[in-house]
């Protein structure tokens, strides 16, 4: 007879990174349910709540809404290859990790991309789309709305009449920002969005909330080729979820019985409360951190509220202050990417995890681990200015 194998006993951390974010226990319970069939009348009714309150938090009224099955780089996939045919010009704006992915899955769709850039922890100006619209003439213009390598927020309002001026599709990417701030997709007049679960939603990593506008609607049924992804190929996947229920694939039950519970606490908190916790408890940590010298390393109008891009102090290890964090506190923040590596953490203040809790305990923990390091502040300066910042608010 075998040995027994032990069951999984995962730690328990406080998720402040980018992502994951700490999992609600109703979100939790709904992965446990009872699994029914993917075209169940259950899990269909399912499906059509979850749409509804889909649009709701994308705030649109665009029928082609729903959720792939996959994570945020599925939904960035989907955007892109139902919207692009071989030899149709992208235009792709790189200020991060997740430009940067764009740009590569537009090139193997097939289209001829060009990018723009700037650097890490900076946004792009109107003028400058404007200047690579009127010279490239894309297709589509793809941007990144919340950099999650950065923690730097991109306006779109003003970039989307100018794209649309130009003739193009804009394609948007909200996998950090939708539910932490407002994603306005009717009302900036976005034609291709993609988020993900696991960010300001705070459900588990597992499906992509994407939505299309008429437009893009209209650009994908003129496509005079297939779409290179079968399993991505919007013209299917609509079916399955639109009023014929045809079958497509069969979708993880489960995830989206999570991603409607998720949903339903946005939207029970508030869609604007939701977003004005996610602003109260960054304006206290970044009180915090002032207070024991922690800069941000975006500057302030761009500055991302649940996630929050600092300069690690000079003499100060990365890597030890976050193991420390992890194995004594239990507390998981982020590295820096690319140019930022080493010199950066991104605290993350997503959905679940955005309280006071975890604020005043990072600062906390975040203090002793510098001192250990020889990094010398007021002793409980980062905690009292939080504390001070939530007594007057």
């Amino acid at each position: 007879m075998s040995s027994p194998i032990p069951s999984l006993t995962p730690p328990k951390r406080i998720l402040m990174g980018p992502g994951p974010s700490d999992t609600a226990p109703r979100v939790l319970a709904a992965l446990g349910a009872p699994t029914v069939g993917h075209l169940d009348p259950y899990f269909l009714q399912v499906m059509t709540e979850t749409q509804s309150m889909l649009r709701q938090v994308f705030r649109t009224k665009n029928e082609l809404t729903l959720a792939v099955s996959g994570t945020g780089s599925a939904g960035m996939e989907t955007c892109v290859v139902n919207l692009i045919e071989p030899g149709d010009k992208m235009v792709v704006c790189v200020n991060g990790v997740f430009g940067g992915r764009m740009a590569d899955v537009a090139g193997r769709a097939g289209a001829q991309v060009t990018t723009i850039e700037r650097p890490f922890g900076e946004v792009f100006s109107p003028e400058q789309i404007a200047e690579a619209v009127a010279r490239v003439k894309p297709k589509v213009l793809g941007i990144v709305h919340a950099e999650t390598s950065t923690g730097a927020r991109q306006p779109l309002e003003e970039i989307s009449k100018i794209v649309h001026d130009a003739g193009a599709l804009l394609l948007a990417d909200t996998v950090t920002s939708l539910g932490g701030l407002p994603v306005e997709v009717d009302g900036w007049q976005l034609d291709a969005v993609y988020s993900g679960t696991q960010k300001c939603l705070s459900c588990p990593p597992g499906l992509a909330p994407v939505t299309f506008s008429p437009r893009a609607v209209a650009t994908i049924e003129a496509r005079k080729s297939k779409v290179a992804s079968w399993y991505l190929d919007m013209t299917m996947v609509r079916n399955y979820w639109g009023q014929d229920r045809a079958y497509h694939h069969t979708a993880p039950i489960n995830m989206n019985y999570a991603l409607r519970e998720a949903l339903a606490l946005v939207l029970e908190e508030g869609l604007e409360n939701h977003h004005a916790r996610h602003k109260k408890h960054h304006l206290a940590l970044k009180a915090g951190l002032t207070a024991i010298g922690v800069s941000y390393a975006v500057a302030e109008p761009y500055q991302l509220p649940m996630l929050n891009a600092v300069t690690i102090p000079a003499g100060v290890d990365d890597l030890k202050v976050r193991q420390q964090l992890l194995n004594e506190f239990g507390i998981e923040i982020g590295g820096g990417l690319g140019p930022m590596k080493g010199k950066t953490w991104r605290i993350g203040l997503m959905g679940e995890t955005c309280n006071s809790r975890n604020v005043l305990i990072l600062l906390a923990a975040l203090e002793r681990c510098l001192g250990d390091q020889g990094y010398r502040c007021a002793s409980g300066a980062g905690v009292a200015a939080a504390n001070e910042f939530y007594r007057r608010s």
